[in-house]
């Protein structure tokens, strides 16, 4: 049977072993920790929100554990990433996406810069 942190547990997986799911702190999904494509997974598959539990990848020392949510895409060294602002710090944080994450909403942050310009288009030169 597959462990199971809850939201806001500190409970400890076995030494060495994160566990093997964990509840999305946004909408609820119970998501795994070891799909494709990530070795420290901390951000939902479905809504792409994460929780603020690292310093250093993977390391789980942040004593923070406030909601973040996912801004922005980037790329990184020809991979696609999730920057993802704190809540309650406020700190951003770069989370490599996995080959399970909603493909349709990472489209869709992606495209914000598009779609919701900072300038008003209509004013560029022709």
């Amino acid at each position: 049977m597959a462990s199971r942190r809850e939201v806001g547990s500190r409970r400890a997986a076995p030494a060495g072993k994160e566990p093997e799911t964990f509840r999305c702190v946004n909408c609820g999904q119970d998501i795994d920790t070891t799909p494709y494509g990530t070795q420290h997974r901390n951000h939902c598959r479905r809504c792409l929100w994460s929780k603020h539990v690292d310093e250093r990848p993977g390391d789980r020392r942040s004593d923070c554990r406030s909601k973040m949510e996912p801004i922005a895409i980037a790329v990184r060294e020809e991979e696609w990433v999730v920057i993802h602002r704190c809540a309650g710090c406020g700190v951003l944080k770069l989370n490599r996406i996995a080959g399970d994450d909603n493909a349709a909403l990472l489209i869709s942050i992606a495209a914000r810069p598009l779609a919701n310009p900072p300038f008003p288009l209509d004013r560029l030169p022709v």
